[in-house]
């Protein structure tokens, strides 16, 4: 792969990066997690079961927003260590390339399309 490309793609990847950490330091702003007064809230809430589980869904929702942005920045710093080890657009499976097309969709793709497929199953 050409220098030029691989730039291109670890610029990606870093405003990508750049992007879920401020997601993750927004969802922690907002949502610093439970707390005493947030304890109190739910036990003085407990007669009212609907905005209990309203509470919690918006925690659930938060916690899967959290794990995504932690994965897709983990998948990320393992793209930017394959650009420095000189394996980027290598299918860490089968060897082969990965599609051009699937690398700028997906620039922290770390498997070819077929063996991505073969990984879920279809």
């Amino acid at each position: 792969m050409k220098a030029n490309e691989l730039d291109g793609y670890r610029k990606s990847l870093l405003d990508e990066k750049e992007r879920l950490s401020a997601a993750l330091e927004y969802l922690h702003t907002e949502n610093p997690g439970v707390e005493e007064e947030d304890a109190l809230e739910l036990a003085s809430l407990e007669e009212h079961l609907a905005e209990v589980g309203s509470v919690t869904l918006d925690r659930e929702i938060d916690y899967s927003l959290e794990e995504v942005a932690q994965e897709g920045l983990s998948a990320i710093a393992g793209a930017l260590e394959r650009i420095e080890h000189g394996s980027f657009g290598r299918c860490e499976s089968c060897g082969g390339p990965i599609a051009a097309e699937r690398l700028a969709a997906l620039p922290w793709a770390s498997l070819c399309i077929d063996c991505k497929r073969h990984e879920e199953g279809s």
